[in-house]
């Protein structure tokens, strides 16, 4: 085994610059990548986006109220209903009741509710044949 000995003169020196030659690299490929997919992106139909309103609406005393608790459990208004096929029948006493002029379906349904449940209500509306459907939910914070 042999070891060279050298003198400081001839030693390395220790670089303490940081190369960026890659990373100039990198930047300018990303900047040709956005530069050629920002058009692109931009590039869309002309469409007026509606804004947001959040204005209250006044119930209606025609409107259905619809109450789906967190255990499935459906309310007509306030009154507990024993299936969904109560549910169903008196839909549809309400639309040959109310003929063309077919009241709202308000669903209100609770946050820990699964969509199952939900679900279930707005099939059996569609099966009674209502029209509009809706639901109400909480107003997002103002601020």
């Amino acid at each position: 085994m042999s070891f060279q000995l050298s003198s400081g003169a001839e030693e390395d020196e220790v670089l303490s610059a940081i190369n960026t030659t890659p990373l100039v690299d990198v930047m300018l490929v990303l900047l040709i990548i956005f530069l050629i997919t920002i058009p692109v992106v931009t590039h869309t139909a002309p469409v007026a986006l509606p804004k947001e309103t959040n204005q209250p609406r006044q119930a209606k005393l025609d409107n259905i109220n619809l109450a789906v608790a967190a255990d499935g459990e459906v309310y007509w208004n306030e009154q507990a209903l024993a299936s969904s096929d109560e549910l169903l029948m008196r839909l549809q006493q309400v639309v040959q009741q109310a003929g063309t002029q077919q009241p709202e379906v308000q669903v209100r349904g609770d946050a820990d509710a699964p969509y199952e449940f939900v679900g279930r209500v707005v099939r059996t509306c569609q099966q009674a044949g209502i029209d509009k459907v809706g639901f109400i939910v909480e107003p997002p914070p103002r601020g």
